[in-house]
């Protein structure tokens, strides 16, 4: 009987894991396919929509209260996504590989990868094996700054997949597997460190919490490489510009009214007489 019992327990560990895997490599599939056919400044900070579904089926689920405040936190993220999909960049400058290499070539892209790298580095190597189990920002600090590379390398590939089309030739340029190792690098180290975060969830009083943080850092690392190598700003009119951060800004304040206040309670009762 307790042989059965653990053979079962098992069978749903191993089931409960494989779901994990798949819906983590799921979720980077779709990242993939959004990066390669719009700017990232446009898909990144969309990134609130899956803050706001975690915030609505934590209330349903797992019986989170959704204040007043946290309602309009939501509405503030979805406000500021309306903004963006309106104002965002609708086209790219890099059109080609060999632009492309010149981006990445850059003195000031180069160094920001550096320091990007050498951070990734010393977190994996050093902080990850001593703090992370025990501190969460370890792990979600080194999928955050991975964007970087992710978005960087899908944006390359696009290129490359539409210019295969007509020209075979580019599979023979070292820049195409340089950028395809690169992303399948970045991705396996994400997806494994997304899959360790997920223990953490069943232990936090708020597992909510996790996309919120996740959120935050990965949009302005990859905000930031998006500025630095694609320069999406300079085809964008003053008041797009205004109009992109201002929204950028809107979805940040909501995210903090999702996390910072779902501790308030409004509406309370009334004192007694």
């Amino acid at each position: 009987m307790l042989s059965a019992v653990t053979c079962c327990f098992h069978f749903n560990v191993v089931h409960s894991a494989l779901f994990s895997v798949s819906a983590v490599g799921a979720g980077e599939a779709c990242n993939f396919a959004a990066y390669m056919f719009a700017p990232a400044t446009l898909v990144t900070p969309l990134g609130a929509l899956s803050v706001l579904i975690s915030a609505v089926l934590s209330s349903h689920l797992l019986g989170e209260v959704l204040n007043v405040v946290g309602k309009l936190g939501c509405f503030l993220c979805v406000l500021g996504s309306i903004l963006l999909v309106i104002h965002a960049p609708q086209e790219q400058e890099v059109t080609s590989l060999r632009d492309m290499t010149n981006k990445l070539l850059e003195p000031g892209f180069l160094v920001y990868m550096s320091f990007v790298l050498v951070l990734c580095a010393v977190l994996v190597l050093y902080f990850s094996p001593r703090f992370g189990p025990s501190n969460i920002l370890v792990y979600i600090s080194i999928c955050s700054l991975l964007g970087a590379f992710t978005v960087s390398s899908v944006k390359g590939l696009a290129i490359a997949i539409n210019t295969v089309m007509y020209d075979i030739s580019v599979l023979a340029n070292p820049l195409t597997w340089i950028l395809l190792l690169t992303l399948i690098v970045s991705i396996v180290t994400q997806v494994s460190r997304k899959i360790i975060l997920l223990p953490f969830s069943g232990h936090l009083q708020h597992p909510a919490g996790l996309p919120h943080l996740y959120y935050v850092l990965f949009t302005s690392v990859v905000l930031s490489t998006s500025i630095i190598l694609f320069q999406e700003w300079r085809s964008m009119k003053p008041v797009d510009v205004v109009t992109t951060l201002g929204a950028f800004l809107v979805i940040v304040v909501g995210v903090a009214m999702l996390h910072l206040f779902k501790e308030l309670q409004v509406g309370g009762p009334s004192p007694p007489h």
